[in-house]
């Protein structure tokens, strides 16, 4: 046998030897980054409706026209990050309690798929108050509140993605919409 038929023989078996030494192990699925850009705000004063709040500049308010939807009902859609605020605007005439137990009941709702739902009383300077819900794990709807000034007024919201609950992915995502709706709520007034 000559030498330079031996030479690629060794090189190939030195070669097959010197890739066993690590097991091969799958990896974990990872999501994408997204790289979110700062917080700015535009007034939202719609006509002909009794409140106004500072919305993201990265939304767009968009009338609800379901067949369902009452006046002063809207979207507030976040096109690149694929989700959007319902907005329902209710007047109050007696019973505010049937409100706030509505909105109560749609969150728990949620409980199935929620590992936690946390409440959190908020009230702004403008006389307006009330429940930012944080629903943790894969709900359907990860932050949800009401806003009323218990005699006239009363705003409900909920924010949906249309996507796949999974808290693990979206969290960059509820994180900053969550501070969206902090400033929504802060700068809500009625008229």
């Amino acid at each position: 046998m000559k030498i330079t038929s031996i030479i690629p023989a060794i090189f190939f078996t030195l070669l097959l030897i010197s890739g066993c030494d690590e097991p091969t192990v799958p990896h974990q699925r990872g999501y994408l980054r997204i790289d979110l850009p700062k917080h700015t705000y535009k007034l939202f004063d719609p006509a002909n409706c009794p409140f106004s709040f500072e919305m993201s500049t990265m939304a767009d308010a968009i009338p609800d026209t379901n067949g369902l939807a009452e006046k002063c009902w809207w979207y507030i859609d976040y096109p690149k990050l694929n989700g959007k605020i319902y907005i329902s605007y209710k007047q109050v005439s007696r019973d505010i309690n049937k409100f706030t137990e509505d909105a109560r009941t749609l969150v728990y709702k949620h409980t199935q798929r929620a590992n936690a739902i946390n409440e959190n009383l908020i009230s702004n300077e403008y006389h307006a108050s009330g429940i930012l819900y944080d629903i943790g794990g894969d709900a359907a709807s990860s932050i949800q509140f009401y806003m009323t000034d218990s005699t006239k007024h009363f705003l409900r919201g909920a924010l949906y993605f249309n996507s796949v609950p999974n808290s693990d992915s979206l969290a960059p995502l509820i994180k900053f919409i969550h501070e969206d709706v902090e400033h929504m709520l802060a700068t809500l007034q009625w008229k």
